[in-house]
C-alpha cells in the first residue's frame, strides 16, 4: 500500500501542532505541517514533517502548499472577522491541487450572520466544502473546556463567574480529544461526506462549573447569569474586539437555547476512548487554578 500524503494547516497553533505530533507518533503517512511562519516549525521537521509555506492571507502559498496532497485538514484560522474567504480560496485551492478529502474544523451550529463572524465563517466554509469535488469531513467541535482556564483569574478574583447561558448546559470537548480526532478522520480511508459534532461526555452548567472551581480553588465563586447585551456590553468593556465578543455571546444564545447540550459518540468512535469531561478537566488542572486563586 502507498504512504498517505496528509496535510496540516495552521501547524504552528496549539490544535494543528497536537495533530501533526499525533500523526507523526503513529507514522499515519507522509505528514506536510502548513504554517504561515515554517520557522516556528523546525522541531516537528526533526521528528519527520515536511514544513511548507501554507498562508491563508497569501493565496500565492496554496499551490506549493496543497501539490501532491492526498488529504488536508484545514483548521479555521484565529483572524475570525476576515478569514471566511481566504478559507473558502483555501477549499478551492484544495480541490484544483488534486486533494481527495479536506477535513474542516468548524463549530456546533454554524448559520449565516452579519454579525456573528464565527458562525458565519464556519457556515460558508462548510458551504464552500459542500460544492467542491472532493470527499469532506466537517468536524463540528464543541466549544473547549480549555477555554474555562481564561476566565478563572477575574472569576477567582471577584467570586463572580458571568454568562448567558441562563441555566442550561453546555457540552464542552477538550483540545486534546479535538486533536485526537481530528488525527483520525485525517489518516482514515473515509472517502465520502459527513459532518460529525464532536463533544464532552455530557453538559454541564455554569453552576456546576462554578462549584468545581471553588472547591478545588478555596475560594466560593458564584455563576452570575447575564442578558445577551449585558455580557456584550461587559466583553466590550473590557476590551475584546467586537468579532470575538459576537461570537461568544453568539455561543451563550445558542447554549441557552439548546443547541449546545447535544451528545455524541464521535471521541470514542474514531479514537477509541472516552472523552475527558470538564470535572476531571479541571482537577488535572487543579495547580493552574490553585495559581490563579
Amino acid at each position: 500500500m502507498s504512504t498517505p500524503v496528509l496535510l496540516v494547516s495552521g501547524a504552528s497553533g496549539r490544535l494543528g501542532r497536537r495533530v501533526v505530533e499525533l500523526l507523526l507518533e503513529r507514522k499515519s503517512g507522509h505528514v506536510i505541517a502548513g504554517t504561515r511562519d515554517p520557522a516556528k516549525l523546525v522541531d516537528l521537521a526533526a521528528k519527520g514533517a515536511e514544513v511548507r509555506a501554507l498562508d491563508f492571507d497569501r493565496p500565492e502559498t496554496f499551490a506549493t502548499a496543497f501539490a501532491g496532497v492526498e488529504r488536508a485538514l484545514i483548521i479555521s484560522t484565529d483572524r475570525v472577522d476576515v478569514r471566511k474567504q481566504p478559507q473558502r480560496a483555501a477549499v478551492e485551492a484544495a480541490a484544483k491541487a488534486g486533494v481527495k478529502h479536506a477535513v474542516y474544523t468548524s463549530a456546533l451550529t454554524p448559520r449565516p450572520s452579519e454579525t456573528n463572524a464565527i458562525s458565519d465563517s464556519h457556515f460558508w466554509t462548510e458551504q464552500a466544502l459542500a460544492a467542491s469535488p472532493m470527499g469532506w469531513t466537517v468536524l463540528r467541535n464543541g466549544i473547549y473546556a480549555d477555554t474555562i482556564l481564561f476566565g478563572l483569574p477575574n472569576a477567582l478574583k471577584t467570586g463572580q463567574m458571568f454568562s448567558a447561558t441562563g441555566h442550561a448546559g453546555r457540552n464542552y470537548v477538550t483540545r486534546e480529544d479535538c486533536a485526537e480526532v481530528a488525527a483520525a478522520a485525517l489518516a482514515s480511508g473515509f472517502d465520502g461526506c459527513r459532518i460529525l459534532d464532536v463533544t464532552g461526555p455530557r453538559p454541564v452548567t455554569h453552576e456546576q462549573i462554578a462549584a468545581w472551581v471553588s472547591e478545588l480553588s478555596g475560594r466560593n465563586v458564584a455563576h452570575v447569569p447575564l442578558p445577551p447585551d449585558g455580557l456584550r456590553h461587559a466583553l466590550l468593556a473590557a476590551g475584546l474586539p467586537r468579532p470575538y465578543v459576537e461570537g461568544l455571546v453568539g455561543f451563550d444564545i445558542d447554549t441557552a437555547e439548546g443547541f449546545h447540550a447535544i451528545t455524541t459518540p464521535v471521541v470514542k468512535d474514531l479514537t477509541g476512548r472516552v472523552p475527558t469531561g470538564v470535572e476531571d478537566f479541571l482537577r488535572a488542572n487543579v495547580s493552574a487554578i490553585r495559581a490563579a486563586a
